[in-house]
């Protein structure tokens, strides 16, 4: 078993789990994705720890502690640590961040001015991108 950090990048529902099981690594626990043969353990071994939705209001972060750890499960015993997780979120939140400081700077620069529209969540992927995952994501569900 590998503990891996995935981001998803549509939201949409299963994207997750669609993915790992069609590049055949089902998340463990998940007896839907991996063709009904995984039901052993004791919950699906999925967990959100961090979460961030930007909302034209404010911006919503929350961070759950990572249950798959030794103290909180004895059979979580690591063999190799590759990244620490906490480095690794943050370094995610710095790119983001950086982001989007630089599609503000481009709009001010730009021009417009007035009020200000509420921002939206902008999808780090292109359209082609997302026209690929829906394609993908339809094929997968016909099977």
């Amino acid at each position: 078993v590998t503990k891996v950090l995935l981001q998803p990048l549509t939201g949409r529902t299963h994207q997750l789990r669609v993915h790992c099981s069609a590049v055949g690594h089902p998340i463990v626990g998940d007896f839907t994705y991996s063709h009904k043969k995984d039901s052993g353990p004791y919950r699906m071994m999925l967990h959100a720890y961090y979460l961030r939705i930007p909302t034209g209001k404010e911006l919503i972060e929350v961070c759950a502690p990572d249950p798959f750890v030794t103290t909180m499960d004895s059979n979580w015993v690591p063999h190799r640590v590759t990244h620490q997780l906490d480095e690794t979120i943050q370094e995610l939140k710095d790119k983001m961040m950086q982001k989007r400081e630089e599609e503000e700077s481009q709009e001010a620069v730009l021009g417009g001015g007035g009020e200000e529209a509420p921002s939206e969540a902008k999808s780090p992927e292109t359209e082609e991108q997302r026209a690929r995952c829906e394609q993908w994501l339809a094929e997968w569900a016909l099977e």
